[in-house]
């Protein structure tokens, strides 16, 4: 007799149940009924009906224990062969949506290796060769990933540009504040769901411009700067490139260098007076990121940050928001840290130059 995946039994144990089915044996040649025997070996009668049909068939021998089942392996090589079948994505395998699930990832295996492998086994599979559960990062589907280019140091131009001319690589972006405040988990009871009374008809944002500086050897800063959108028919409720000029000229007079403005293509960015300022100007070069790639800014880890802080937060004024938007990016700007990780998030690195 043989138990699936070895049964989850010892050598001991087996043994112990080959002696009850050698039992029967013997009873089933000396004609005993099923239900006797089930009673006095303590076990069940479908138990004894399988052992008499086996008994039946092969004789005493057929009770006799086949040893632990081999539970089907996967090699090393077999893995990896699976691993290039997970990274052509779910869909590639007929999957609507774009989640590898453990049964998905038995399927795979089940369809490619001709394997039948529990839930379980592959869970433990995936865990022992450094798979993991994720919450997957989103990616527009105008991106064009061949155009962003990621080389060890950063990007490339600005990082050689900034290495020749000992300057500072500054990452700009901007983004917007209400008086409603980002949502976050908290604590609550069963079936009560948690309230946070905010302004329902509050119409007063913040926005703020952030550069993220980096140097090698020098610590990295944050330098910003708000504009708060005016109640006026007609204002401007953006920055203007004035502005961008402004804060650049501001930046540089803090940090004491060129700079290499690293940003995204906003028209703005792009206006006709920023690039003659520009050109006017030998400490300002600017470099451009690539179409729908904020995951190459490290100013957008610097947002999450803040939102992180300011979560479930009830402002009542506009001066509160204000208030607590400056607080947390001052905490930011202590934390110099904070900024580094930032741009290790992005997946960039900014490595001294090497001399000639």
């Amino acid at each position: 007799m043989r138990y699936p995946e070895g049964g989850g039994l010892t050598a001991e144990s087996r043994a112990f149940r080959e002696g009850i089915r050698l039992q029967a044996g013997v009873r089933f040649a000396a004609g005993e009924k099923t239900v006797v025997i089930a009673k006095d070996l303590r076990v069940s009668v479908r138990s004894v009906e399988r052992w008499r049909r086996a008994w039946r068939e092969g004789g005493i021998e057929a009770l006799h224990s086949a040893g632990p089942a081999n539970s089907p392996t996967v090699t090393e090589a077999q893995f990896s062969m699976i691993e290039e079948e997970l990274g052509k994505g779910p869909s590639a395998h007929g999957f609507e949506d774009e989640r590898w699930t453990v049964a998905r990832v038995q399927t795979v295996i089940r369809r490619r290796l001709r394997v039948s492998l529990s839930v379980a086994t592959v869970w433990r599979l995936l865990k022992r060769h450094g798979w993991s559960w994720h919450a997957p990062a989103r990616r527009a589907l105008e991106r064009d990933d061949d155009g962003v280019e990621v080389e060890e140091g950063g990007v490339a131009p600005g990082k050689r540009l900034a290495a020749a001319c000992g300057g500072w690589i500054v990452f700009e972006d901007e983004a917007g504040f209400s008086m409603t405040p980002p949502r976050a988990r908290t604590w609550g009871r069963r079936g009560h769901t948690p309230v946070i009374r905010v302004r329902g008809r509050s119409r007063r944002r913040i926005s703020v411009a952030a550069l993220c500086c980096y140097k090698p050897g020098q610590p990295a800063r944050l330098i910003h700067r708000p504009r708060t959108h005016l109640l006026l028919k007609g204002a401007r409720k953006s920055f203007s490139w004035q502005d961008y000029r402004d804060l650049l000229v501001r930046a540089h007079i803090q940090l004491g260098g060129p700079i290499v403005v690293v940003w995204d293509n906003l028209n703005t960015h792009l206006a006709a007076g920023l690039k003659r300022y520009e050109a006017e100007h030998d400490w300002l070069t600017a470099i451009r990121l690539p179409a729908y790639a904020p995951d190459l800014n490290p100013v957008e880890a610097v947002w999450s940050l803040v939102r992180r802080a300011m979560a479930n937060t009830a402002f009542h004024t506009p001066d509160d928001l204000d208030r607590t938007l400056r607080r947390e990016l001052r905490r930011i700007q202590l934390r110099t840290h904070l900024i580094d990780g930032c741009l290790t998030a992005t997946g960039l690195a900014l490595d001294p130059p090497t001399p000639p």
